[in-house]
Formats: structure tokens, C-alpha cells, sequence
């Protein structure tokens, strides 16, 4: 039973399902004591650097925090007293397209041995040039995986099939063109939908205002809600090095607000989008599975998971088929041959599982010594159960004190 470390960034007690998933897959779905540490709200104590640690993890949400170029520095600098350990390290990032030099040096300045990436190998030698391929790893994983906790209460309030009434529905923000063409997909899939069902006679709920994004059950239940939800794959087609695509892309549009994506990237990144192909299935996916909820998605490979007409239907990059994939909509005749097969092949299978994770981040970082440490005392047992809760109560602390604070401006 190995001891692992997870290294973690949360300042807000409320959180995505698929966040909160992916960060306590480790604790939930793995055969191993687990110790949670937020330097949001702490610092590193001493009694963690000497608990017998075996793997120390660096979880997305801490090195997301890279988007923020500024504060970054600042939090890895809570980190530096894990350096001395003598576990072995590891990273978890997403967004594997923006500041990537911040990332590559935190990799080389904490003797990282393993990157679990979305990005495909194909993608390795661009986006990690600066990093010692000799002697740090890479493996490509998924950006979330299915929890069978949440299956089971998601299947425990689904809805009779003839009980769905909205026809189409999405949630997503809206997204810049610093990602790239690909990367406004997600955006601009749901202002063709929008307008191209008006008035049609169809039942759409299709937002990107950060107001209407659903936490915990409720983006299940929105989903059981759903006949059809649309999508594209996740991640972004422009590799942004050092953020400086993203601080000019966002200095222009505040003087050009009403630009369209070919001047953007004239003006602020000519000839550099399609310098990575990132395009990655993204949990959202996965979750429509569970809910049986038909997908419309573009066209794509979604990590040779999902396959067009067997488990979504496929809508063209460029939509000429969109007047196609509404006849199917309205008359509905494929959706219930398409959710099942896309439920047996996805979910009833157990291929991907936050267990099957978990798995394979441990064995192949820790080898066949996997599994074989002695477990946790007691006392550590009991001080690590303490030191989580105080944790989430600092979290909540702080999120008291801002509203506080905000209602004491307003008056």
C-alpha cells in the first residue's frame, strides 16, 4: 500500500463534478493512503516531509495555476520544500498549449520523472522541447475518466427516455481565438446552433455565460434532461510558449472587440496556428455516455473512443451538413440505437474508469514495487483526516470573508 502525496490548488469549496473527481480519483478509486495538500491555503508542513511518502503527485489543478504568469512563481515557491524528498515525482497538467516554459522549468527544477499528458506523441517534441527526454517519461492519459460513485447516483434519478424536454442542450464558455481554430470550435458549434434553431420548433438550452454553469448532480440531471447534447473534442490547435499569443490576442480585442478570427490571428499570431494538433476527448463526453444522451459532435478522433455513427452523430468542421444532423433531430429515429451502444461500449464496459487511472499512473511511476509499503500509523492516518478538513474549512474561510467584503463595497 503505497503513501501518495497529491499536490493540489482548490480556492473555492464548490467545484466541478469532473474537477472533484479527477483530484480525489486517487483517494477514491486507488488501493493506496492518500495525503491531500492545497497550497492555496498552505504552506508545506514538516510533518508532511517526513511522512513516508512514496510518490508525490502535482495535480493539474496546481499547474493550471500557470495560466496566472504572474502569481505562478509565487506558488511554486510554497512547493520548493518537496524538493528535498526522495520520493519520486510526477505532473498531471491539462491545457498543455499555454505557458508551457513555466511548466517545463517546474518539471526540470523538481526532478520530475513522469508527464501524464493528454497531448499525443506526435505532439511530445513541440510542446516539451525543453524538457530531458532521457530522463523524464511520458504517457498519454485522458483529461477525466468516468467515477462509478457518480454512474450509480447519476443512473438513480435518470429519466424515462419520453421524459426529456429539451431537445438539444450545452454548457461551455465561451472561448477566445488564442486557442486557435480548433479551439474556438467549442464556441462557435453553439452560436450555429443557437441561431440556426430559432424558430424551428425545437426545444434548445444552449449557454456560454458563466452564470449557468452546473456543479455536482445538477449537470447530470441537465443532461438526463437533454435528448441530444453537441460537442466537439477538447483542447486547442496554437501552442502558446510563453503566454505572449494570449496577452496580445487579448490587448487587441480589447480595441478591436468585434474582430473575426482571421484578423486576430493576422494581427497577433500569423502562420503559428496548427503548430500542435491537441484534440482530445473530454470527460463531458464520456458523462453524455452515462446519461445516455445522444451527442452531435464534429467530426473527430476522440481518442479512438468514440466513433462517428455508432456512438455520436457527426457533424462536418465546416457544419455543411448541419441541415442533415437536424432532420435526424427531428425525426429521432437514430438516438436510441446510438445511446445504447455508446453506453455498453463506453460505460458498461469499465474501460475507462477512474480506478484503471489511478492504476496506471501508480504502476508505471512506481514500478513492480507498487503496493507492497507498509500502511500508515494510526496517528498520521488520523493527522492527515484533520488536516483535509482544516484545509476545506480555510477554503471556506476565505470564500466568507471575500463575499464579506464585496457586500461591504457595494453599500
Amino acid at each position: 500500500m503505497a503513501c501518495l502525496l497529491v499536490v493540489h490548488f482548490a480556492i473555492e469549496s464548490r467545484m466541478r463534478s469532473t474537477a472533484r473527481d479527477h483530484l480525489y480519483s486517487f483517494r477514491d478509486h486507488g488501493r493506496h493512503e492518500c495525503i491531500y495538500l492545497n497550497l492555496a491555503v498552505r504552506s508545506v508542513p514538516r510533518w508532511v516531509l517526513e511522512a513516508p511518502v512514496d510518490l508525490i503527485i502535482f495535480h493539474t489543478s496546481f499547474l493550471c495555476t500557470r495560466w496566472n504568469r504572474s502569481r505562478f512563481p509565487n506558488y511554486v515557491e510554497r512547493a520548493a520544500p518537496l524538493q528535498s524528498m526522495a520520493a519520486p515525482k510526477i505532473v498531471i497538467p491539462q491545457d498543455d498549449f499555454i505557458n508551457i516554459d513555466l511548466l517545463c522549468d517546474f518539471i526540470r527544477g523538481f526532478g520530475i520523472e513522469w508527464i501524464f499528458t493528454p497531448a499525443f506523441e506526435h505532439d511530445w517534441a513541440t510542446i516539451y522541447a525543453d524538457v530531458d527526454r532521457d530522463r523524464v517519461n511520458l504517457r498519454t492519459v485522458l483529461t477525466g475518466y468516468l467515477n462509478q460513485n457518480t454512474i450509480s447516483a447519476a443512473e438513480s434519478f435518470a429519466r424515462r427516455d419520453d421524459d426529456r424536454p429539451l431537445d438539444i442542450g450545452y454548457r461551455a464558455r465561451r472561448v477566445g481565438p488564442e486557442l486557435g481554430r480548433h479551439g474556438i470550435l467549442k464556441s462557435r458549434i453553439a452560436d450555429v446552433f443557437s441561431q440556426s434553431t430559432e424558430g424551428c420548433g425545437l426545444n434548445i438550452d444552449i449557454s456560454q455565460n458563466e452564470e449557468d454553469t452546473l456543479y455536482g448532480d445538477d449537470w447530470y440531471r441537465f443532461l438526463q434532461s437533454c435528448k441530444y447534447t453537441i460537442g466537439v473534442e477538447g483542447g486547442a490547435s496554437l501552442l502558446d510558449v510563453n503566454g505572449s499569443v494570449h496577452e496580445r490576442t487579448m490587448a487587441y480585442l480589447a480595441t478591436h472587440p468585434q474582430a473575426e478570427f482571421e484578423e486576430v490571428e493576422q494581427a497577433c499570431f500569423p502562420g503559428l496556428d496548427g503548430n500542435i494538433k491537441l484534440f482530445v476527448i473530454s470527460p463531458r463526453h464520456l458523462e453524455a455516455c452515462v446519461t445516455r444522451t445522444c451527442q452531435i459532435l464534429i467530426a473527430g478522433q476522440y481518442n479512438d473512443i468514440l466513433k462517428p455513427d455508432r456512438h455520436y452523430l457527426p457533424l462536418k468542421r465546416d457544419f455543411s451538413n448541419l441541415d442533415e444532423v437536424l432532420i435526424a433531430v427531428r425525426s429521432d429515429g437514430r438516438r436510441a440505437s446510438i445511446v445504447e451502444q455508446a453506453h455498453e461500449d463506453i460505460v458498461a464496459s469499465g474501460r475507462y474508469t477512474y480506478r484503471s487511472f489511478v492504476d496506471l499512473v501508480v504502476s508505471t511511476s512506481l514500478g513492480d514495487d507498487d503496493g507492497h509499503r507498509q500502511p500508515l500509523d494510526s496517528t498520521l492516518r488520523n493527522r492527515v483526516v484533520a488536516f483535509e478538513k482544516n484545509s476545506w474549512r480555510l477554503v471556506q474561510g476565505r470564500e466568507v470573508l471575500k463575499k464579506t467584503l464585496r457586500t461591504l463595497r457595494l453599500r
